[in-house]
């Protein structure tokens, strides 16, 4: 019995069946869920952001042993951070904030992100992201920030894949927030 167990497991990694899990899909019910979990420095800035075509486009997919190897987890990393930009706590962050308009308009700051790297390892997010701001043509800043999300270990031990798709939004969301409360504070600086 055991043998054949062995040998059905075999035959089930081996043939390539996984069961996808995208992370993005219901992320902007994650955001609505846990509004107000981080607080963003506030400014009283009118800004529109940008966001690079390979950025939007991102995906990264995994498997993580301790949640299942047959589980594939897929992280539409430029749905999230629009998802992101657009929740309550980044808009209360600003006076204004929207996807850009062409031309930009004088006295409206641009924000522009670009990913650098993204993973999802030992048990965490880890997000390298590029953020320039421009204020009537002239670049204020152009910084690429480094932040590992907070640790998902436990829930990924103890949940399982049940727990996975949360232990990735909120890793990724923690590691989101720092970058921005982060780049919010050079703006105000540069200003």
């Amino acid at each position: 019995m055991m043998k054949l167990l062995a040998i059905c497991f075999v035959l089930f990694i081996l043939t390539g069946c996984s069961i996808n899990h995208p992370v993005a899909d219901d992320y902007s019910q994650y955001l609505v869920n846990n509004k107000g979990g981080f607080q963003l420095p506030e400014t009283d800035y009118t800004a529109e952001y940008r966001i690079a075509p390979e950025t939007l486009n991102h995906r990264y997919e995994f498997r993580a042993t301790t949640t299942g190897y047959a589980n594939l987890w897929v992280v539409d990393f430029g749905r999230i951070l629009v998802d992101t930009l657009q929740s309550n706590d980044v808009q209360a962050a600003f006076k204004s904030l929207s996807e850009a308009s062409e031309p930009i308009p004088d006295g409206i700051m641009l924000l522009e992100f670009k990913l650098v790297d993204y993973k999802f390892e030992d048990f965490g997010a880890h997000v390298k992201l590029n953020v320039k701001m421009t204020l009537n043509g002239k670049t204020l800043i152009d910084k690429t920030y480094f932040k590992t999300g907070i640790s998902q270990g436990g829930k990924m031990f103890w949940a399982g894949a049940f727990g996975m798709k949360n232990a990735i939004q909120q890793s990724t969301k923690s590691a989101i927030d720092q970058i921005l409360s982060l780049a919010i504070t050079d703006i105000k600086a540069s200003l």
